[in-house]
């Protein structure tokens, strides 16, 4: 963790990006066209954090314009973007038509090696091998790959079937074998819960019988 902060841009939304994690925008508000706009020009990034509807949270994420993959005549744009660090808002800052923050990057905890992380890592791997199973959802494979035990957490939760406020928690958390074991329980219920869509469905493409019985 470091004490010195950064003036940045802010852009609040109702989502939440992730390290590592690519990040859609469809870019229309005349101020976030500019801000976006100055990004590219400059090639740095942007701090996205969630607005829940009623204040903004103060644990937010860089992020980065990967590519443009469309313009439109009017200047709105559809982007890619990645996520880069996380940060923790310091100040806010309202002196251009787009918010800014100064805000300080924060890392994990230290931590002591555990043998178990090895066993939780290997725990996700078979919960996503059964996902995959069951779903479609992409790049399960890369996953597969990942041995680093934060970068994995963060993979995890970057997945379809993740609200808004599970992200946050995650992103929130300074403890990277903390994150990784409740991502793993995480996974867990998500692959539940594709596991009962997969049988309605199922019941549904058939003759609709004891739709009731799983859903009790």
């Amino acid at each position: 963790m470091t004490t010195d902060t950064l003036r940045i841009p802010l852009f609040p939304l109702g989502v939440v990006v992730l390290p590592q994690m690519i990040l859609p925008l469809h870019i229309f508000e005349e101020r976030y066209k500019q801000m976006i706009g100055e990004c590219i020009a400059a090639d740095t990034a942007f701090g996205i954090v969630l607005f829940d509807g009623q204040s903004i949270h103060s644990v937010g994420c860089t992020t980065r314009v990967s590519e443009v993959t469309r313009r439109y005549g009017d200047g709105r744009m559809d982007i890619l973007t990645q996520g880069e660090q996380r940060f923790v808002i310091h100040e806010i800052i309202e002196e251009k038509s787009y918010m800014e923050a100064r805000v300080r990057f924060v890392a994990d905890t230290p931590e002591t090696p555990d043998p178990a992380v090895a066993q939780t890592v290997a725990a996700a791997h078979h919960l996503l091998k059964q996902i995959a199973e069951v779903t479609s959802l992409p790049d399960l494979e890369a996953l597969l790959t990942l041995e680093d035990p934060p970068a994995l957490s963060y993979a995890i939760a970057a997945l379809e079937g993740f609200t808004p406020a599970e992200r946050q928690h995650f992103l929130e958390m300074t403890s990277g074998r903390e994150r990784l074991e409740k991502s793993v329980k995480a996974l867990a219920h998500l692959l539940k819960r594709y596991q009962l869509n997969r049988e309605i469905k199922r019941l549904i493409g058939g003759n609709g019988h004891a739709v009731d019985k799983i859903l009790k």
